[in-house]
């Protein structure tokens, strides 16, 4: 029976990667999903969730801290993200960039990232290397040295990846732009990257509290799974993890927005960008809200692959856009549906606009067709299962963070089941009613990006000469 159920789930990630149309209501699949094989939480209130996979001699540790940009106080922007960096600047026990070469030489891969509303750190090694792992994850939960001298190097290090990565990329300040005007409340709307003046502000003594209040125990979800035995696992969780002290849980924030009333504009020139282009969206759902479900399918509907209707529409069809996409940026709280399209010279943003609502009107007017609604789920359904997706659960690394978000943010790691459960029951009718509800024409915001040549942009800097 279990060999059955091994092939069918091989067979169903095969036929989704390769793209192949097949009915989402006939996918079957082993659940639980991601078997939990322990769930505990240690007295100091870190909470561990395992899961064991003899497969294949792998091991994956993801640990999600509950603190994003949202959580940052005003004037202390970017203090989530600079942490993302200053968690690899040494602890007492490993020395600065040390835990890069500890992982590496021992065969494994790491990485971190910050987000809104959470910032997660992993490591993959060979399975006989995971307590590895555990060492890194605890010395500098519990050590980590937060000094004057980090503290401005590592300033200096996100201000050039604010250089490369935002800066002098084409479209990217106007995307900060836009998500600052489509929120109202600033927990939601500033950047992940936050304010430089902000950090350079700050004391080496802001830098302490803020990880003494949110690098704690007692604010984090440890997720492992992989080829291991559960009862030794939790002995060595408890060996390095048991003895750090437990913080007071820091207040969580306010994210509600108020209802739009009005649509929001703004102009911004970019001098990288060689063809206009704009961004536009509305707030919508937060994460696992009843109307995020639909929300999820009529993004896939709009913007997921070449068939999408807005490529189909504005870039092969009408031939007036290089780019036509959507997303939903999913948070706890409101999230955002944003959409991006550049367009071709001799067509004016306006006409291009009154295109994308030409598309956004038929789904709101008309149901969409069940053909659409079944590729959305099958869609869905092969980011889960097929092996190159990033969250395939395939993958113990993709089953580790996914069982780490969902502990912590809805307290319950077996709740992917019910997500997908979810998903696979949306309607057209659900579509078209969660379309009319959020696209409104009064909550939108865009932000249109104009193009400054570089002629032109040389001339705006050239000195002006008096003649006399």
């Amino acid at each position: 029976m279990k060999t059955k159920n091994k092939k069918r789930s091989f067979l169903v990630s095969l036929i989704l990667s390769l793209g192949v149309v097949m009915s989402a209501n006939a996918a079957d699949w082993k659940k639980p999903l991601i078997p939990v094989t322990e769930d505990f939480t240690l007295p100091n209130g870190l909470r561990v969730v395992l899961s064991e996979d003899h497969s294949v001699p792998v091991a994956a540790l993801a640990i999600v801290y509950d603190v994003g940009s949202r959580n940052e106080e005003k004037g202390r922007s970017g203090f989530a993200h600079l942490f993302e960096h200053m968690m690899f600047e040494g602890s007492e026990n490993v020395g600065k960039t040390e835990h890069f070469s500890y992982v590496e030489s021992a065969g494994g891969s790491l990485n971190a990232s910050t987000h809104n509303d959470f910032t997660n750190y992993y490591e993959k090694l060979p399975s006989n290397q995971i307590e590895l792992a555990l060492w890194l994850e605890s010395d500098r939960m519990r050590s980590l040295k937060v000094t004057e001298e980090n503290f401005k190097n590592q300033l200096e290090t996100v201000k050039e990846e604010k250089r490369s990565r935002i800066d002098n990329q084409p479209y990217t300040p106007a995307a900060l732009r836009f998500e600052e005007l489509l929120f109202d409340n600033w927990s939601n709307a500033h950047p992940v990257i936050g304010s430089f003046e902000d950090l350079e502000a700050s004391s080496v003594e802001d830098v302490r509290k803020f990880f003494k209040t949110y690098y704690a125990p007692d604010n984090a979800v440890m997720a492992i799974v992989g080829d291991f035995d559960a009862k030794q696992m939790h002995g060595l969780v408890e060996k390095y993890f048991a003895s750090i002290p437990k913080q007071s849980r820091p207040p969580l924030p306010s994210v509600d927005e108020p209802l739009q009333t009005k649509p929001k504009y703004e102009k911004v020139e970019d001098h990288h960008a060689q063809l206009p282009a704009f961004w536009f969206g509305w707030k919508g759902p937060g994460r696992r809200e009843p109307d995020s479900y639909a929300m999820g399918i009529l993004e896939k509907i709009l913007s997921s692959g070449d068939s999408s209707r807005l490529y189909q529409r504005m870039v092969k069809g009408d031939q007036v856009a290089l780019r036509a996409d959507a997303g939903l940026d999913e948070r706890r709280g409101p999230s955002a549906f944003e959409g991006f399209v550049i367009y071709k010279p001799g067509h004016s943003a306006e006409q291009v606009r009154d295109i994308v609502w030409e598309e956004i009107d038929k789904v709101k007017k008309e149901p969409v067709s069940e053909k659409e609604i079944e590729k959305a789920k099958n869609q869905i359904l092969r980011g889960l299962f097929a092996a190159g997706s990033s969250s395939s659960l395939q993958r113990c690394l993709g089953r580790a963070e996914m069982l780490a978000e969902y502990t912590l943010f809805f307290g319950d790691p077996k709740l992917v089941d019910a997500d997908l459960d979810a998903y696979l029951k949306v309607t057209a009718e659900d579509v078209k009613r969660v379309a009319n509800k959020y696209f409104t024409r009064e909550g939108i915001t865009v932000v249109d990006v104009q193009p400054v040549p570089a002629k032109a942009e040389a001339e705006a800097e050239a000195p002006v000469l008096q003649h006399k």
